[in-house]
């Protein structure tokens, strides 16, 4: 028979020996702090990891009362989706109340982050999404791709659609465990699916303010990420297109538009302007990477973007010299997504290929930008550029549109 548990943490992991501990005592702390009196587990759901995660994993001390299962996919199976699978799963199966999903490589995590992630869900919410303090250089993928398109054709405000620290209901789990389930978002795609398939399902979404976010940074990804989460957050915006074709367009004398996203409320301890750590940036390597996948490309961002905006394109590369402004991004972002829309799966993935060298030039003008001011500024920038894929939403309708101009 198997053991019910009111609270599960899971642990999606691969290779996280080092910092797994860590994340598994602060865990075990906030459940014994802010959960007494609940039946709780803390999952470490793996990838076989070969350099020592379970033995890490089990070897953390918990308070007493609190249980550790560790459970992995099958030796050659990774993904990080494939972990998240094995999650619902298993709190399907425990009967679990409420559930909260947090990162292997977290330096940031107290005890008090199990309160602000699953209080909520205790509270009545389906799915608690992150807001953090993180540095502009960090999330880029979110700051240029999900974020805006969430906050535009969703009409949601929510800032970490693919932030990794979550919690949500089982009645949500069981949403999610009845959706299709791909090699996309059985690895890299699995958060945006999350967010994405909870804010189309019409659940009760919530933010909570966690502060800073330290953990294994990077810069912009042209690896398996990329393609996963890019193409997974298409596949789904398109799936749900009738929502945002069918939103009326903003007028001028409509005394009801709606200028901006729907906000959500938010939990914590309202503590975004919390220091973090500085993280530096090789923007000489950056660029470089940036013309390598230009030339790889060339032919197929030639191909897909309109000759205005290939000039500009072009025209960067060749001076080196970014300045790829938010109204053109905009306008490269939507035209790629409709593009995407009724593509061969040969030219889906040609088009987010095309995307990778405009994400790097996107970047590196952002960070041109923001690098020498706050946070604070930075974040500004990035609201107003997802308020401008809102106000470009009639440009997206008129590629559909069979009247429709292509600006670009």
């Amino acid at each position: 028979m198997v053991d019910k548990f009111q609270v599960v943490v899971g642990i999606p992991s691969y290779n996280e020996s080092e910092t797994i501990g860590h994340v598994v005592e602060m865990a075990g702390a906030g459940l014994d702090k802010y959960f007494p009196g609940f039946k709780s587990v803390i999952v470490n759901c793996d990838n076989c990891s070969p350099d020592g995660t379970r033995d890490a994993f089990l070897a953390a001390d918990v308070p007493q009362g609190i249980r550790k299962q560790y459970i992995s996919t099958p030796e050659g199976v990774q993904g990080k989706g494939n972990n998240f699978l094995n999650l619902f799963r298993f709190g399907s199966e425990v009967d679990a109340r409420i559930l909260v999903a947090v990162d292997a490589d977290l330096r940031s995590i107290t005890p008090e982050w199990i309160k602000y992630l699953g209080y909520p869900v205790k509270d009545g919410h389906d799915f608690v999404t992150p807001l953090y303090s993180r540095h502009q250089f960090d999330g880029t993928i979110t700051n240029h791709f999900c974020y805006p398109l969430v906050y535009a054709l969703m009409g949601v405000d929510i800032r970490q659609p693919i932030g990794g620290d979550f919690a949500f209901s089982p009645r949500l789990c069981t949403h999610w465990l009845g959706q299709e389930w791909n090699e996309k978002n059985r690895n890299y795609g699995v958060d945006i699916f999350m967010s994405l398939n909870a804010l189309s399902g019409d659940f009760r979404v919530c933010q909570t303010d966690l502060g800073a976010k330290i953990h294994n940074v990077s810069a912009p990804k042209l690896n398996r990420m990329f393609e996963e989460v890019v193409y997974t957050l298409f596949s789904i915006l398109i799936e749900n297109r009738s929502r945002w074709l069918s939103a009326k367009p903003n007028s001028i004398d409509d005394p009801e538009r709606d200028d901006e996203a729907q906000a959500v409320q938010c939990y914590g301890p309202n503590d975004c302007d919390a220091e973090m750590a500085d993280i530096s940036l090789d923007i000489i390597k950056l660029k470089k990477d940036c013309r390598q996948e230009y030339i790889k490309y060339y032919d197929i961002v030639k191909k897909y973007l309109s000759v205005y905006a290939f000039k500009i394109i072009n025209d960067n590369m060749e001076m080196d010299q970014y300045d790829i402004d938010t109204m053109l991004w905009t306008h490269i972002v939507y035209r790629f997504l409709y593009l995407f829309d009724g593509a061969s799966e040969e030219q889906k993935m040609e088009i987010i290929n095309a995307l990778k060298p405009l994400y790097f030039a996107r970047s590196i003008t952002f960070d041109y930008q923001t690098y020498s001011y706050s946070i604070s500024f930075a974040e500004e920038e990035i609201k107003k550029q997802a308020m401008a894929f809102l106000s470009q939403k009639p440009y997206l309708a008129g590629l559909y549109s069979s009247n429709g101009m292509n600006m670009l």
